[in-house]
């Protein structure tokens, strides 16, 4: 590590379980993360109605942050860089400081308590690093054991910031006696959960809020058992998925009637919230229908990543400030993060994005593809060649590879998918329905793939002397032909080459001849 390079440890004393990530941060690389681990403590098992932690899982808690902090160690981060905030059940036992004491005296370790604005406010710190906020408002909630944090946000910033203690584990405690739950059991919690969200309800219905972003392990939990039961358990990651009010619905009148026994059986269902996803169901389906929206949104950042965030702005003024919304631009700080921990040429990957994107333009009463697919093309030109970090040989589909698991941040699954099916293609062979995973590509993205790894070839191929000698190009379209006539700083023969070996994919997808030549001299 230089000593540019940061890295923090941040723990999290859930009343569920505590959690540790690792990050570290650079100019360069942004903040990355080194390892994350988590123990199911449930420190708040039982504490919820007697205001007191249980002695014996107080003792689990030490000894699980015990072993953090000597992973912590292993990874380098230093002891005034290993940061810990507790959350609801501890928050509000009565023995709290006695816990807290302990932790200090056997483990060295300082934990603050934060409130639950400060939960909500860190949430919303983590979330918006993952997801990227839209034009209009957004509903974030996060379900914790004790309580679950909602923010309501649009693109002037935060606009409510409400912790609620209707957490999963609370309200299993309080409400939940019988297996399988009965009808009775299921109607107290909704009108618990209504009444605890009339505030959060007006205000996304004031700002006209159209989508939920949720985060936390219970809602990724929901996710991984909808995706289960759609056959999809292959998918990469559940940062920026979603599921639909009706993906919903078949899950939850799946799960509601069986009793513990059979939802063990459950494909996707963590063994330790087997009785957790009861009350967790039955939120979120009082989210859907009383915020009324269609679908939400998977975020795998939350508290423990906005603590991080928050830490590192606040000791070390970090570049990325959290104070201006707008022009925090996620993805394309996380494109240019993965390229720098794969020692990109960035000069070369940007002037191949400007090529790209300038023939996108100029070429688009053919293509007929929209604004948001010009945008995945200038990232997929800017990480096309970052699998030579592996192996020249065969680069492109490491390129492929490290952006489906580079964990991209504020790119949906589907989007990850066609940037990294871009990069695959920019050189080589072309798209093929022999090939399995371009094969199962939706029809509209086939399209898009298409068009864009043929760009992206054309543009490579204009770039073959690394001399970025292309200034401009006129594109003349008269019938079944394309020409591209090249204004240059030096004799462009290499270029014209290189481009006439590539062009013909481009070629077919388009339906008409390309040729190459050099601008008539003015």
């Amino acid at each position: 590590m230089t000593t540019e390079n940061i890295r923090v440890a941040a723990i999290d004393l859930g009343t569920n379980s505590f959690h540790m990530i690792i990050v570290e941060e650079s100019k360069e690389k942004g903040i990355v993360e080194i390892d994350r681990v988590k123990d199911m403590i449930c420190i708040g098992r039982g504490s919820i109605s007697t205001k007191m932690l249980d002695d014996d899982a107080m003792q689990s808690g030490i000894a699980a942050l015990k072993n953090f902090l000597v992973l912590a160690s292993q990874h380098g981060v230093a002891p005034e860089n290993m940061i810990a905030f507790a959350t609801s059940a501890i928050r509000e036992a009565k023995n709290r400081c006695d816990f807290l004491s302990r932790i200090r005296d056997e483990t060295g370790l300082k934990v603050k308590i934060i409130s639950g604005k400060e939960e909500a406010e860190f949430i919303y710190y983590g979330v918006r690093n993952a997801v990227k906020i839209g034009k209009t408002a957004d509903l974030l909630f996060d379900i914790g054991g004790g309580s679950v944090e909602f923010v309501v946000v649009n693109h002037k910033g935060v606009q409510l910031l409400e912790s609620r203690k209707i957490g999963v584990a609370r309200m299993r405690e309080r409400f939940v006696t019988t297996e399988p739950i009965s009808l009775h059991e299921i109607k107290m919690l909704e009108q618990f959960f209504a009444a605890e969200m009339v505030s959060a309800v007006e205000k996304a219905s004031e700002l006209k809020v159209t989508r939920a972003i949720a985060s936390s392990g219970t809602a990724q939990n929901i996710a991984r058992m909808i995706r289960s039961m759609n056959g999809r358990e292959s998918d990469v990651s559940l940062n920026n998925s979603t599921f639909t009010r009706k993906e919903f619905q078949a899950l939850y009148k799946a799960v509601i009637p069986l009793d513990a026994a059979d939802r063990r059986k459950m494909t996707g269902l963590d063994e330790k919230r087997v009785d957790l996803i009861l009350p967790g169901l039955i939120l979120v389906d009082m989210i859907f229908r009383l915020f009324k929206v269609e679908e939400i949104l998977i975020s795998d950042s939350a508290l423990r990543e906005g603590m991080v965030l928050h830490y590192l702005k606040h000791r070390y003024s970090s570049p990325k400030s959290l104070d201006n919304d707008v022009a925090l631009d996620i993805r394309r700080e996380s494109v240019n993060e993965l390229g720098f921990r794969c020692h990109w040429d960035r000069d070369h990957a940007e002037y191949i994005a400007r090529l790209s994107l300038h023939l996108f333009d100029k070429l688009s009463l053919l293509h007929h593809l929209e604004a948001p697919y010009r945008e995945l093309l200038e990232y997929a030109s800017l990480l096309h060649n970052i699998g030579a970090f592996i192996s020249i040989s065969s680069h492109h589909k490491h390129s492929q590879y490290i952006v489906l698991n580079g964990e991209l941040r504020g790119f949906s699954p589907s989007e990850i998918e066609i940037i990294g099916h871009v990069v695959r293609y920019h050189r080589k062979s072309s798209p093929s329905e022999k090939h399995t995973a371009y094969n199962i590509l939706k029809p509209t993205h086939k399209r898009a793939v298409d068009v864009l790894s043929g760009i992206l070839r054309l543009a490579n191929g204009l770039e073959r002397g690394h001399r970025q000698n292309i200034q401009n190009i006129n594109v003349e379209v008269k019938g079944s032909a394309i020409t591209l006539r090249l204004k240059t700083l030096f004799e462009p023969d290499i270029e014209i080459w290189a481009a006439d070996l590539l062009k013909t994919w481009l070629e077919t997808v388009l339906q008409k001849t390309i040729a190459i030549e050099p601008s008539p001299a003015s």
